[in-house]
């Protein structure tokens, strides 16, 4: 494949990145709205576009123990999933960055059941946050395509040897024609070479994965994958710039908009990203002094760029598209409540929840947000939050 643009179902592209990936085994069940992903894989695969294993489980149980199964003996391996897939998924999914396989995944982010919905918000992401995981967010189609090239790059690094979920919203992008630049193939093998595991199973070099662990030693193994986790992020950095050298699209932990000079700013993560920065915008014509910043990068999450993004504003104005039930807001301004504690210089925050199992957020709602949001921080209203759009 050549250097070409093309407007393309952002699935679709992402399934073409991957087959560039040129990944060896890619096991899957279909689940709304990630289908269409998987489901493109297993034509090419099926017309010999692609020399892979295409393993159509049972279950996404069964899809992530046979990814382990795979990426433990030195196969490149995908698969892809959402909600309640994600959620039959967790018991494996745990034990994936335990053992340090650098499986990736498209998680097409969709609401958790009860009740049944099949649209999207950040439930699923959310639940297993803390499973050890490598957790990135993309916009729109292009930075889907880019971010499955640089997730097998980060993966796949020796020095990281982890799992890698590329976070982008269900239906919102899945399933959205947008223009997307595809690389050169031969540009794809000079930033993602051939993987080599080091530590693979082999019966000629017998190792162990995944044994059972005494109380006596499991404390030290937690630390060590705590270290594993936080000491990724240089080789993170190290992707995102060396694919931005290549193809000149340069990726960061945490991106702004108009944020310098800001005295108030909106914080994102995923596609609602574009329209906070048009709402931002037409605000600014007005004399708002607002910007955006952007969370890229989930786990491991981003202290000091973030600090260095937001401290001095006055407040942040934080959209989640979760709940955590009983708690005092959305998971994403708690953690940056406590990334900011006694933080000198730090902003208020203001938390709203929008967006549940795809209600719409229109531009004219965030432009309510932002506004009541700034008030809210003015007046000392920041506890707690507000569920945006909550009916009766």
């Amino acid at each position: 494949m050549g250097k070409v643009r093309k407007g393309v179902e952002v699935s679709i592209a992402m399934a073409d990145a991957v087959a560039q990936a040129d990944v060896d085994v890619i096991a899957a069940y279909p689940i709304t709205p990630q289908t269409h992903i998987v489901e493109h894989l297993a034509d090419i695969v099926a017309n010999g576009e692609l020399d892979a294993e295409f393993v159509p489980v049972d279950s996404e149980h069964s899809a992530m123990s046979v990814c382990c199964g795979s990426a433990a003996v030195g196969a490149r391996t995908f698969t892809s999933t959402s909600s309640q897939g994600l959620a039959l998924m967790s018991e494996i999914f745990f034990i994936s960055a335990a053992m340090r396989l650098p499986i990736v995944m498209a998680l097409a982010n969709r609401s958790l059941s009860s009740p049944l919905s099949i649209w999207n918000d950040h439930g699923d992401v959310m639940m297993v946050r803390d499973a050890g995981w490598i957790h990135v967010f993309v916009e729109n189609g292009q930075e889907s395509y880019d971010n499955v090239f640089c997730a097998f790059r980060m993966a796949e690094d020796p020095n990281v040897m982890l799992p890698v979920a590329v976070n982008l919203d269900g239906f919102i992008l899945t399933h959205m024609i947008e223009p997307v630049e595809y690389e050169d193939d031969e540009l794809i093998r000079q930033y993602l070479p051939e993987f080599k595991m080091k530590h693979a199973l082999h019966p000629d070099k017998p190792v162990s994965m995944g044994c059972f662990g005494m109380p006596e030693i499991y404390t030290e193994t937690q630390m060590h994958r705590e270290d594993g986790v936080t000491n990724s992020y240089p080789h993170i950095l190290k992707a995102w710039e060396e694919w931005g050298k290549l193809t000149g699209r340069y990726y960061h932990p945490i991106e702004t908009y108009r944020a310098d000079d800001a005295e108030y700013c909106i914080v994102t993560m995923g596609s609602y990203g574009e329209t906070a920065m048009e709402v931002v915008d037409a605000l600014r014509e007005e004399g708002e002094k607002v910007g955006v910043v952007k969370i890229r990068l989930w786990r491991p999450f981003p202290f000091d760029e973030f600090r260095r993004a937001v401290l001095g504003k006055k407040s942040l104005i934080v959209i989640d598209r979760a709940l955590s039930f009983g708690g005092p807001g959305g998971p994403v301004a708690l953690e940056l409540r406590s990334a900011l504690y006694k933080k000198e210089g730090a902003p208020t925050i203001v938390n709203y929840i929008a967006g549940l199992a795809g209600r719409d957020v229109s531009r004219k709602d965030f432009r309510h947000i932002i506004l009541e949001g700034k008030e809210k921080a003015a007046s000392g209203d920041t506890e707690g939050f507000t569920l945006y759009g909550l009916r009766g």
